[in-house]
């Protein structure tokens, strides 16, 4: 009876424990369920790559746009000590020895095509006023046409007259006159 009860007990401990043993390990759902786990981290971190990659180019692009805005700032800064063009006395004509600088703002507003310039024209104090007023139009105009046979565009430029208005330097030496007769080309 004793071997009866124990075979009977191993009988019903058998199946028990096969069956313990199948179901111990995932299920079908379980794997599935990690499969699914693991491809969206992957396409979490995936994601996240992309969002640095886009990121670094963007701060490689602010960056390259910042050093050019510096250098033209820098170009700017540099035709700012060179935008005066003196003329001769009752003249309109530009004098050779300042096309090279004429040329630097012509090469310096073709690449920076928002940039906006205006010629301002001055005279000395000798002439009525309506004359002078016409004559450094005149000047004015001159160094317009200059850049504008170099290339700028006729959007860019402006042209004023002040006449002698607004002498360089006062006075009624030869040398106040020659300061004064001058075109001065001005950032905006």
């Amino acid at each position: 009876m004793k071997t009866s009860k124990s075979i009977r007990s191993l009988l019903i401990a058998v199946p028990v424990m096969t069956l313990m043993a199948c179901s111990s390990g995932p299920s079908e759902a379980e794997l599935a369920s990690e499969r699914n786990r693991v491809a969206a981290e992957q396409a979490a971190a995936q994601k996240a790559a992309e969002q640095a990659n886009v990121e670094k180019v963007r701060m490689e692009a602010a960056q390259r746009l910042q050093q050019a805005q510096e250098m033209a700032q820098q170009e700017r800064d540099t035709l700012m000590s060179m935008q005066t063009v003196y003329f001769d006395f009752d003249r309109a004509s530009i004098k050779s020895e300042f096309y090279s600088v004429l040329d630097k703002h012509a090469t310096f507003l073709v690449k920076n095509s928002a940039q906006t310039v205006v010629i301002e024209g001055h005279t000395d104090s000798r002439g009525t006023p309506e004359y002078n007023i016409a004559l450094g139009e005149r000047r004015a105009q001159a160094v317009e046409t200059y850049l504008l046979n170099a290339g700028v565009a006729a959007s860019q430029i402006s042209v004023v007259s002040f006449g002698e208005e607004k002498p360089a330097v006062t006075g009624a030496s030869e040398y106040a006159f020659a300061q004064s007769r001058r075109a001065v080309v001005v950032y905006k």
